[in-house]
């Protein structure tokens, strides 16, 4: 396959991360939920509402209830308009440019490299140790955009005088890299790692497990119904293993780090325990509705596209 493999994976990606963008959005900010926050200074408030501590009054930290993703969509197209629904698209189409491109690519070289030349399949342990090296070296690469994404999609929740306000993904990294640092960009990378190697893995090792075995039990031929079937069960697949790590993952590249200040979370295994202990073990499960929602229509638009595109490019 060689570089038409990267090309396939690329097309498809792009289209899927695209065309579900907006359900991933709403998957951030349901993330963000609950996330605690240092009280700020609020000045001129009346004693039963904050706490006097010398001349700065402090507003009380209260708990904001939780929202479903149907609510927290409405309330973002009624703030922000509806074009905010498609904020940090830009960051998503470099992403998966550079992450799924990768990771796609290298699954099919491995996957070529590793297949029984008589029966044309492998074993699924080999595909999922595929999936792992694949998806592990995508998200390498494509952490820059990946940082610049969360950032974009989640900027909007934050007070106007807070906002970062990028006007691209090429002036978020620009901005990050300048303010913050060149390391910043791979902020969160391991969290970044892991979670790439457990979706490509389940993801991809399980269309293509599923895929055979519909096949080969003669359920459905090798159509559109095959694919569609195959992809859904590998998105559910894909959303249970890595919404824990996706959460982590979220606030990490999100946390706003002041100069001279401790930043919140020291890392991966410290943002875990801290929105463990802050809001309880289903914590890491927040945003799955929209997680599988987004899944699932991003795995069958990815697979349906990438057969479709294999299909017009099968000659080349």
């Amino acid at each position: 396959m060689g570089l038409k493999g990267f090309a396939e994976g690329g097309i498809a990606s792009i289209i899927a991360g695209c065309s579900t963008h907006p359900l991933d959005l709403i998957k951030v900010r349901m993330q963000l939920q609950g996330e605690t926050n240092a009280p700020k200074p609020v000045h001129n408030l009346r004693p039963a509402l904050a706490f006097q501590t010398g001349s700065t009054v402090h507003v009380a930290a209260l708990p904001q209830p939780r929202v479903g993703p149907i609510a927290v969509g409405l309330r973002l197209v009624q703030q922000e308009g509806l074009a905010a629904l498609f904020s940090g698209v830009s960051a998503t189409v470099l992403r998966q440019t550079l992450y799924s491109t990768t990771r796609m690519g290298l699954y099919d070289v491995l996957k070529t490299r590793w297949s029984d030349p008589a029966a044309g399949t492998m074993p699924l342990g080999r595909k999922i140790e595929a999936g792992l090296i694949a998806g592990g070296i995508g998200a390498a690469v494509g952490n820059p955009a990946d940082v610049a994404m969360v950032r974009m999609q989640a900027d909007g929740r934050l007070p106007p005088a807070q906002r970062r306000n990028y006007k691209s993904v090429v002036d978020a990294i620009a901005r990050m890299a300048r303010q913050e640092g060149v390391t910043s960009l791979w902020r969160g990378s391991s969290l970044t790692v892991n979670r790439a190697m457990l979706v490509t893995a389940s993801q991809l090792a399980s269309y293509d497990q599923f895929k055979e075995m519909i096949l080969e039990r003669g359920v459905m031929r090798d159509g559109l119904g095959t694919h569609v079937t195959a992809s859904f069960a590998a998105g559910f697949v894909a959303a249970v293993a890595s919404n824990p790590v996706d959460v982590i993952k979220t606030r990490v590249m999100n946390m706003r780090v002041e100069p001279g200040e401790a930043p919140p979370y020291t890392g991966a295994l410290d943002c875990a325990l801290k929105t463990v202990r802050a809001e309880g073990p289903m914590a890491l499960y927040k945003g799955f509705v929209p997680t599988i929602s987004r899944q699932g229509p991003f795995t069958v638009v990815l697979f349906v596209t990438l057969e479709q595109v294999r299909k017009l490019l099968k000659d080349f």
